[in-house]
C-alpha cells in the first residue's frame, strides 16, 4: 500500500535520496552528479520560472524517492493564450510498482494542471502504457513521432 509514502514537490537536495538512480529505471543512463543536478534543478526552478512541476513519492522510512512525475506547462497564443501540459518522465521504483503509486502521482499532475488553467494535458507513452493511462483518465489521440538531433 501507500503507508510510509509521502507526495511532494521534487527537492534541490533529493539527488541523495537517490532520485538520478529512479530515473535510470525509466531509461538506462549515466548518474548525474549531486552538482550537475542541482545546477540542472536551479535552472528548471529558478524565482520567474514556473515552466516545471516535479512531484517525488517518498519513502520516509528510507528516506528513497520511490516515484517522479513531471509536468510541463506549454504558453500557447492559441485559443485566447491558453496553456497546455505535457506529462513527461513518470517512473515507480521497482520495488514500489502494482500498488497505486503511479495513478496518484499523475493525478497529482492532472491536479497542478487544472488549478494552472491549463485546457488540456497530454503525454506520449509506450503501448504496454496505454491502458494505465486509460485509468487515469487520458483518451488515445493522434500519432507520436520523433526526430533524434545529433543522434
Amino acid at each position: 500500500g501507500m503507508e510510509g509514502i509521502v507526495v511532494r514537490a521534487l527537492g534541490r537536495d533529493d539527488h541523495k535520496r537517490g532520485y538520478s538512480a529512479l530515473l535510470s529505471q525509466l531509461r538506462p543512463a549515466p548518474e548525474l552528479s549531486a552538482e550537475a543536478f542541482e545546477a540542472r534543478f536551479d535552472e528548471m526552478f529558478g524565482v520567474n520560472n514556473r515552466t516545471y512541476d516535479i512531484m517525488v513519492a517518498v519513502d520516509k522510512a528510507k528516506d528513497l524517492i520511490v516515484g517522479s512525475a513531471t509536468v510541463i506547462y506549454e504558453l500557447k497564443f492559441l485559443r485566447t493564450a491558453a496553456t497546455c501540459a505535457h506529462v513527461e518522465d513518470v517512473v515507480v521504483h521497482t520495488c514500489m510498482r502494482g500498488r497505486g503509486l503511479g495513478k496518484v502521482l499523475v493525478n497529482q499532475l492532472v491536479q497542478l494542471a487544472s488549478s494552472r488553467g491549463c485546457y488540456k494535458i497530454i503525454l506520449d507513452c509506450d503501448e504496454s502504457n496505454v491502458d494505465f493511462y486509460a485509468k487515469c483518465g487520458f483518451g488515445r489521440k493522434e500519432v507520436h513521432m520523433v526526430n533524434y538531433l545529433n543522434a
